[in-house]
This record gives C-alpha cells, structure tokens and sequence, in this order.
C-alpha cells in the first residue's frame, strides 16, 4: 500500500511541471488532498496495526481457548464415551437384575405359596398344641389339687402312725414292765412248770397242768393256787387290760360219762377253775376276764405233751384308744 502511495506521489510531481498554474493549483489541492488522505491513511494503517494486533491477540487468544476447548472436548468426549460405556453396562446389567428379579418374583411367589401353606399349617399344628397344652395343663392343676389334697391326707395320717406308733411304744414298754413285774411276782415258781413270756404287746403266763391240777382233774391243787394268788397280787392294780385264760390239754383222748367227758370239756373246766381263783382272791374285775378252753388243738411242743397240758393266762391292754386311731385312718 505504501509503495502505491509513493508512486502516486512521484506522478503528481512530474505532472506539475506539465501543466499550467491552474492545473498546479488543481494539482496542489490534490496534493494536499492526497497528503491529508496519506495522513488518513496512515492513521488507518496505525488503527488497522493496532486492531490486526489485537485481533492477533484476540485469535491467539481464542486459539488457545480453542486447545482448551478442544482438549476439554476430547476429554469430555473421553468421559462420554467412559460413562456411555458405563450406562450401557448399567442398562445391561439393569436388564440383568430385571431378568433375575421377575425369575426371583416368580420363585418368590411360589416360596411364598408354600410357606403360606406352611404356616397355615403351623398354626393349625400350634392350635391343637396349645389345645393340649390347655389340656394337661387342666390335668396337671387337677393332678396338683389331688396331690396337695394326698399331700394334706398324707400329712394327716403321718401325724395318726407318729401318734399310733407312740402308743404302741408306749403300750410296749407297758407290756415290758408288766412282764417284770409277773417274772419277780412269780420268781419262785421259776423252772417249776411256769414261764413269762411277752409277744407282740401282750404278757402271756404259761403254768403247765402239773403245777396245778393232778391227772385228769378240774380241781387247782394247794401250789398252783399260790401261784395264780401271786400273780393277782402283781396285777390286780393294773387298769385298761383284758385277761384271757385259755385251758390246753394234750392229745390222749378223754372219754368218760362224767364231767368232764373229753378234751374240751376239761380245757374249759380248768380255765374256768383259774378265773374263780382269781375273781375269789383279788380285787380283778370279773368283767375283764374271760375263760376258754383249746382242748388239744394248740400245742407248744408236738414232742412234749407235758408242754402242751398247760393254762395260759394272756394279759393284754385294751386297745380302744388304738383302734379308734385305726378307724379314724
């Protein structure tokens, strides 16, 4: 541009040493015309430099912004493509999981099918237990009144043995004493046919036939008085007691047409002998007395007829208290 500037110029001047002075004068006012425009052009160029610099500024400036932009691009593109690929494993993996879980709704519903039948089935199970439970629980409070009431009874008869029992002791060492008692009583008759023995709460005086009665007779001789006198002495004192006597005889058999005529006859004959001894020659009650006769059926001794020929006379408590104690049971 400058270099047709300066031509131009170089024209004008050979131009005015051709023409005349109106033609300088046209040529002087373009000169200045051209001068001013040089002036105004020049002005633009220097405008034009600065814009073209700033432009250049400007596009170096939008250039680089165009590598950030594209690097940013790229990387947004990277991360495009990275997350694309991630959604599309995403959405495969969602119809995965949609897969899986419509089988798993169906296996579920099946499942749950069951287990409804199942549970249905439990609780109808549960309810005939708790039925039964209801039961034995019933039986078991039924069962526990029984036993409490077994318990009070039980209880109850525990105190009637501990009462009884004490009463036995007690009418056992009764019997002890009293069996002391006979045996010193009767000390003298000691291994002349008569024995003191005590049994199950009873005193039992055995006087064999020949300390008191001779061969076949009814009659107590002299001795065997003293004896049945000694042991009233010994026991008239003594209250709430039975006295039993029993006549035995052997076995050789008695038959004669007087009194008495056999064997059972003379047992109860020498019994009764005894007791008339006895009522005659103590303060005894003849109410607790009582005479019988065994004859030859309760031997001591199969062996020894001696033995068995024989009055016992049996002394036992009265056992009232002891019986009402029973029966109360």
């Amino acid at each position: 541009m400058r270099k047709l500037l300066i031509s131009g110029i170089c024209i004008t001047l050979v131009l005015q040493s051709c023409v005349t002075a109106r033609k300088y004068d046209e040529m002087a006012t373009r000169k200045e015309s051209a001068d001013q425009l040089v002036l105004d052009l020049k002005a633009q160029d220097e405008l034009c430099q600065t814009k073209l610099k700033e432009t250049e500024a400007n596009v170096e400036m939008l250039e680089k912004a165009s590598q950030e932009l594209l690097l940013d691009s790229t990387q947004r593109g990277k991360d495009y493509r990275y997350l694309r690929y991630q959604y599309d494993k995403v959405n495969e993996l969602n119809d995965i999981l949609m897969s899986k879980n419509a089988l798993l709704l169906d296996n579920a519903k099946s499942e749950n099918q069951k287990l409804l039948g199942d549970l249905n089935l439990t609780q109808e199970q549960l309810q005939n237990k708790e039925d039964a439970l209801k039961a034995l629980e019933k039986n078991l409070n039924e069962k526990e009144t029984a036993v409490a009431e077994a318990q009070a009874t039980l209880k109850d008869r525990e105190a009637k043995l501990a009462s009884l029992e004490q009463k036995l002791a007690e009418q056992e060492a009764a019997s002890n004493a009293l069996k002391a008692k006979i045996s010193s009583a009767l000390k003298n008759f000691e291994g002349k046919g008569l024995t003191v023995t005590q049994k199950d709460g009873k005193v039992y005086v055995s006087m064999e036939a020949k300390l008191l009665f001779a061969s076949g007779s009814t009659k107590v001789e002299p001795v065997g008085v003293t004896a049945i006198k000694d042991l009233c002495t010994a026991i008239e004192n003594e209250v709430d007691m039975e006295i039993i006597v029993e006549g035995h005889t052997d076995t050789d058999k008695l038959s004669s047409s007087t009194i008495p005529r056999d064997n059972w006859e003379l047992s109860v004959l020498r019994a009764t002998e005894v007791v008339k001894i006895m009522t005659s020659n103590s303060k005894i009650q003849p109410k607790i007395l009582s005479a019988s006769g065994r004859s030859e059926y309760h031997p001591l001794d199969p062996a020894d007829k001696a033995k068995n020929r024989r009055i016992e006379i049996i002394l036992q408590p009265k056992l009232d208290e002891l019986y009402n104690l029973i029966e109360g049971e």
